[in-house]
């Protein structure tokens, strides 16, 4: 008799998304992929996961990644190579260059993707054994105004909160974030809220997104007038009984200043409504709302921080909840919804140009105390460049080295084509990446590393509410693949800093950050996991997810902070802060619009992993950029068109969403597509490198912008089970699918060039469908076997073929019989188009969801019970509702 087969234990470990930091459990399929789900025990999600994170099993294959070192020879020829061989070169590298430049002409460009253990290694690496400062992360693009709002309020870069907090407020206040779509976990729990006690619901922002359309009161404020706004409330709270005259009085200072200032700009309700482009109905509700609710959170995210005057929107934010005494207590406080899964991590450890690791800064005790605790033989003393400027440095030659982790700083930096030119000119180009190929990958690394990636890596990462969570393995590394800590650790030792980074493991490293965190603190610096310095390798695999600080001697973390005062500023008062009176940016008269940049609701960053699950690539398959009808008619623009965005700094060409939830004059486009995946959707291209004085965050919110129609008679798609390359000159964007790729693609090239690029790129068997005059043409190439390769439809602009149709072509047999039905633009079997997908979750399409209302279901709870649509996540409920509202509407 045989023995039953055994399941593979199924492992806890944490999403590599967002900050929300969703707990997840993963049970390998022995296949090299897993079953992933959410975990009910982590108590950042409860269970939940978001499109992105039920995805993650799709995620897993290793058809995109680099699996070995690679080093570019004398004949401009990257070439595989021993891990030995690659180490030895950076250090060598680095050796020379600090030789002849100094330590400042090496740079770290880092990643809120990386764990904290990566993050500490390359920090200590740098900033004490190399002597440069020169170390940025990405989370300068996302995060960093928060930071230095923080540290000059509180004295530290504190989150004062929990999320326990979004279920337990009467007011919930989201200030430029589409939490629906960007944190869609944290919004089931505000709806929950909603519905268990009447918590009420302000969205603040220019744009009516789908977390708008859910609100109580929506207030579209003219762009980048935050503060102005959180100012009139100041003023107004000031002279009601909201005001906390005791706790502004026993722990604050400045407020008398703060709030002459506050009055100078927004003196009443009325000028605020003025200021911002406000009715003032709708500021005298929310003044009042706020004023009468005791239990108030107020969240913001990238709309507040990426901006010129970031720093002082979220000062101005916090000025109201210091005046209120609503921090650090139940239900109440402000909230940083952080962008990566790591970007307070990063910080913990020094990520950020500006700080030294456990939260200390470059103050001469500071950088004393961290050389001592380090044994640092040459430590940085001051700050080093932020990223914007780190990488105009490149460009001016004045760094020679950069060390690239985990991100792809070629797409979503701002200027993203001054970039690339930059990091084609450096000295010494080291690429530590998981997959093989993107816009970073392609600006000439003279090293690739090949990195652990979700699954295989090791390590803590700590989200939004301050909790440190695990990421366990539960795959093995593939190939060569290292973990980043260790090829760090690698290049030290061959600097002769083996003594100092002798880590066996990533505990071990865990165990020095947690005492570093602890060493001279007393109580004096917020963040502090001293209690786990001396913990166990099985204490460290097992660890639970814990809110910090978590100070020796204390078994539990710490759920808030700040109620009874105790701030980090030298007095332990916090500090009431007075926005400066900076006009914003405007726009031109060559780029009359305003361009805000942002993400969409089932993408992530570059799409490096989420571009690899084709549920998550079939809600909105090509970069758009959304436009006023007021805007768009003039134009002659209508939706599905294609526009040309552009901006003193470069061009994209992108499809037109004509969309009412616009302010005029505004344009909204999304980050995620890159060079690697479309044709002209680079948005960073046309940012510009425009930051906030204090935290160097780049203002990506209001870029002026020009918009035009863009010529494209033709227009369709290709599907293939390989990857192709479109003809040149063609505008395209690509998409995975089941069982292979798709291309929307739209230009001058009509059929008959078409027909000479099927016979160029198909094998014998191809059938054709052609009608010239009226701009039609199809063809369908099959191989040996008789499977469907690839297929092109295409047709005069306008005259779009049912992509939703046709795309599962590639997952299932076409037979010869249906090879008539393929050209004629239907499937053998299949019913008329599903429409474009909107619950990713459960694949649910448009027409589905239609027929369901229009079979009786009247409300999302209904569509739910049948379909499970809006079901998991949620961040498709907008969206659903909104469906069910036109189905209403009277003809």
């Amino acid at each position: 008799m045989n023995a039953p087969l055994t399941s593979p234990p199924s492992v806890k470990t944490t999403c590599p998304y967002c900050g929300v930091g969703c707990g997840v459990k993963a049970t390998p399929d022995g296949l090299g992929g897993a079953l992933v789900e959410g975990d009910h025990d982590h108590p950042a999600n409860l269970g939940r996961l978001c499109s992105k994170g039920a995805a993650l099993g799709e995620t897993l294959g290793l058809g995109t990644r680099l699996l070995h070192p690679l080093v570019r020879g004398a004949d401009g020829v990257l070439a595989r190579t021993t891990w030995d061989d690659a180490l030895d070169r950076i250090a060598g590298d680095l050796r020379t260059i600090i030789d002849r430049h100094g330590p400042r002409a090496v740079a770290f460009y880092l990643s809120g993707q990386l764990l904290t253990e990566d993050y500490y290694a390359a920090n200590k690496l740098a900033k004490g054994f190399l002597g440069t400062a020169n170390v940025d992360t990405n989370s300068r693009l996302c995060m960093s105004s928060s930071v230095a709002g923080h540290k000059r309020g509180f004295g530290s870069d504190t989150v004062p909160g929990s999320y326990e907090d979004l279920d337990r407020a009467d007011l919930i206040v989201l200030t430029g974030s589409n939490t629906a779509w960007c944190h869609p976990v944290l919004f089931r729990r505000m709806e929950q809220a909603r519905k268990t006690r009447g918590t009420k619901l302000v969205v603040i922002d220019p744009r009516r997104t789908d977390t708008g359309a859910e609100a109580n009161l929506f207030l579209p404020l003219a762009h980048g007038t935050d503060a102005l706004l959180f100012s009139g409330l100041l003023v107004h709270l000031a002279q009601g009984p909201a005001f906390d005259a005791a706790y502004v009085d026993a722990h604050t200072t400045g407020f008398a200043e703060a709030l002459e200032a506050a009055r100078a700009v927004a003196p009443d309700a009325e000028a605020t409504a003025r200021a911002c482009g406000l009715a003032l109905a709708d500021v005298e509700r929310f003044f009042a709302l706020f004023t009468e609710t005791a239990r108030t959170v107020t969240c913001y995210s990238q709309g507040v921080n990426q901006s010129a005057v970031g720093t002082d929107k979220v000062n101005a934010i916090l000025n109201c909840h210091l005046a209120t005494g609503r921090i650090g207590r139940e239900g109440m406080g402000p909230f940083s919804l952080t962008g990566q899964p790591n970007a307070m991590g990063g910080r913990e450890v020094g990520g950020l140009a500006n700080q030294l690791a456990a939260h200390m800064g470059f103050s001469p005790a500071e950088v004393d105390r961290v050389r001592r605790f380090w044994g640092a033989p040459h430590m940085a003393e001051h700050e080093g460049l932020k990223a914007v400027d780190m990488f105009a440095a490149i460009g001016r030659g004045e760094i020679k080295a950069l060390w690239v982790m985990g991100t792809n700083p070629a797409v979503s930096l701002p200027e993203a084509d001054a970039v690339r030119t930059a990091l084609e000119g450096l000295e010494l180009f080291v690429l530590s990446e998981n997959v093989v190929a993107n816009d970073t990958a392609g600006c000439r690394p003279h090293v690739m590393l090949p990195a652990a990636a979700w699954g295989e890596k090791d390590g803590t990462v700590t989200n939004s509410e301050r909790r440190i969570s695990r990421q366990r393995p539960f795959l093995p590394r593939p190939g060569e693949v290292q973990p980043d800590w260790w090829a760090l650790k690698g290049v030290a030792q061959r600097l002769g800093f083996g003594a100092a980074f002798a880590w066996r493991g990533p505990a071990d490293i865990f165990r020095e950050h947690a005492a570093l965190s602890g060493f001279e603190n007393d109580g004096a610096r917020d963040f502090d996991i001293s209690a786990f310095a001396s913990l166990t390798e099985a204490a460290y695999e097992d660890i639970a997810p814990v809110q910090w600080p978590v100070p020796t001697g204390r078994a539990e973390g710490t759920a808030r902070l700040f109620a009874d005062g105790g701030y980090f500023t030298p007095d332990r008062r916090a500090r009431f802060v007075a926005p400066r009176p900076v006009v914003a940016v405007s726009a031109e008269n060559d780029f009359p619009f305003l361009l805000n940049t942002g993400r969409i609701r089932d993408q992530w960053h570059t799409m490096t992993r989420t571009g690899l699950a084709p549920r998550l690539g079939a809600h909105i398959p090509a970069p758009f950029v959304a436009v006023h009808p007021d805007d768009a008619a003039p134009l002659g623009l209508a939706t599905g068109m294609l526009a040309e965005v552009t901006s003193a700094h470069g061009r994209a060409v992108l499809e037109v969403v004509v969309d009412a939830g616009q302010r005029p004059g505004t344009l909204f486009a999304p980050i995620h597509w890159s060079h690697a995946n479309s044709s002209d959707g680079r948005v960073g291209a046309l940012v510009h490198a425009v930051t906030d004085p204090i935290s160097g965050q780049p203002d990506s919110k209001a870029t002026p912008a020009a918009l035009a129609p863009h010529a494209a008679p033709f227009e369709g798609f290709v599907l293939a089970r390989r990857p192709m390359a479109l003809p040149e000159g063609v505008w395209w964007a690509r998409a995975a699918l089941e069982g292979g790729y798709g291309w929307r693609f739209a230009g001058r090239m009509g059929p008959e060039d078409w027909t000479r690029w099927v016979k160029a790129e198909g094998p014998a068997d191809v059938a054709e469908l052609s009608d010239t005059p009226s701009g039609l043409y199809r063809a369908a190439a099959f191989d040996a076997d008789g499977r469907l390769d690839f297929a092109v439809f295409i047709g005069a602009a306008g005259q779009r073929v049912a992509w939703d149709a046709l795309k599962g072509l590639l997952a299932s047999e076409v037979s010869a019989a249906d090879r008539r039905l393929v050209l004629s633009g239907r499937r053998a079997g299949a019913n008329a188009a599903c429409g474009p997908l909107v619950c990713a979750c459960f694949g649910v399409p448009k027409d589905t969801i239609l027929a369901a209302i229009r079979d009786g279901a009247a409300d999302a709870a209904a569509v739910g019970a049948r379909l499970k649509a809006g079901t998991n996540c949620g961040s498709c409920l907008p969206e659903i509702r909104k469906l069910i509202l036109e189905a209403k509407a009277p003809a």
